[in-house]
Order: structure tokens, then sequence, then C-alpha cells
């Protein structure tokens, strides 16, 4: 695919006491010129940040409980667990009603309402399982400030760009943080096949080799 080669790059497992430029700098810097793109996966980001519960920690609320029945069951929000960690965070009404927008919406051929005015975190919460051990026990939040992680880490690596990318085994591709100048559709679609992983490869740096070339044709 005119140059383009994509590099996983292993890692130990990393945790809240990591800082995840300095990270990725140790394990990618040798690895990346300046036509490359770094991309990370979001959990990773997040669990560094700190950004992760565990479920025996959280209060259940009946309300929770209610609404998590009308989540798909491969939904991250299907368990009273993953509800109720949304909620925490976004606030237990605004979620409420966001889902019942949402089956209003569905009603008349409007999909994603609920995802649109449920909060940032709706689409980004990975329940337990969801993520690479040993944190695949934890509730893990979307990543914070992601647009100002992938700014940082292109500074710091001279590359032509950064990501961070919500990624899974179901083809699900979705670019959380991006820098200035980088078409994210692309860099989806190249991430589709999912080469992070999502359990013990340990594998939360992706380099795309020569990206610069591939996206000014």
């Amino acid at each position: 695919m005119d140059n383009i080669e994509i590099i996983s790059v292993p890692t130990r497992i990393l945790t809240e006491k990591d800082d995840i430029i300095d990270t990725i700098e140790k394990y990618a810097k040798d690895k990346i010129t300046e036509n490359d793109v770094i991309s990370v996966a979001e959990s990773v980001v997040a669990i560094t940040q700190g950004r992760f519960v565990r479920p025996e920690n959280l209060k259940i609320s009946k309300l929770a409980l209610f609404c998590c029945r009308f989540i798909p069951d491969y939904g991250s929000l299907a368990s009273p667990h993953g509800m109720q960690s949304l909620m925490d965070v976004e606030g237990k009404w605004r979620v409420a009603f966001a889902l019942l927008l949402g089956f209003i919406g569905k009603l008349v051929g409007q999909n994603g309402l609920f995802y649109k005015w449920g909060g940032e975190q709706t689409a980004l919460i990975d329940d337990v399982t969801g993520t690479m051990p040993p944190f695949d026990k934890c509730i893990v939040y979307g990543p914070k400030n992601p647009n100002d992680v992938v700014r940082r880490l292109k500074e710091r690596l001279n590359c032509f760009g950064a990501v961070i990318a919500d990624v899974n085994d179901l083809q699900r591709s979705r670019i959380v943080g991006i820098t200035n100048g980088i078409d994210g559709g692309k860099i989806a679609k190249l991430l589709l096949h999912n080469p992070f992983g999502n359990a013990s490869q340990k594998t939360p740096i992706v380099i795309i080799k020569n990206f610069k070339q591939y996206q000014q044709k």
C-alpha cells in the first residue's frame, strides 16, 4: 500500500505510574522518522493518567440497573458497573435523558443520539475485560486532553503526526486525539485490523511508516 508499513511496538505493562510521553519516547524514538505517524491505544493513555476504577468501588444505583438493560450486550455500558461509571462522570440524569433521546431517535430513523448527548465518555468507556491485563479487571475511562497528548508526542518525537486511537477486534476504529494536518479517516482505516491487540500482546504503540507520502498522494 504505497510503502505504508504498520509496526506494532511492544512494551512492558504500563500503569498509572508511567508518563505516557516519556514511555513512548523510550520505546519508539529509534523507530520513527519525520515521515511517520505515531499511534497510541486510548485505553493505555487513560491508564497512565489514572483514569480507571475497580467495579467493586462503584455504588450501583437503581437508575443504572434500569438503563443498562437498553444497551446491546456487546457494549461497555450494558453492565450495571459500566453504566454507573458513566453516570458518575457525566451525571445520571444526563445519561438517562440521552438514552431516552436515543430510543426516540431510532424510532424516527436517527441513530447515535445517545452517544451525542450522553457526554464525551459515552463512547470511550471500556468495561472489564475491555483492555489488557491486569486492567482487564477495571473499568477504564477515555483519556483526558487527548489532543494535548498527541501534540506533545509530535513535538517530542519530531514525527509527521500523532494520534490516539480506539480500536477493537470487531473492526471498529475511531480517532480520539489527532494532531493538526493529519487525515484521521485514513488513519482509522489503516488501523481497522487492530494492530494494538486487546489482550496480552502489550503492543499499545503503533507506528505508521511513510504516512506523510501516503497522505499527500
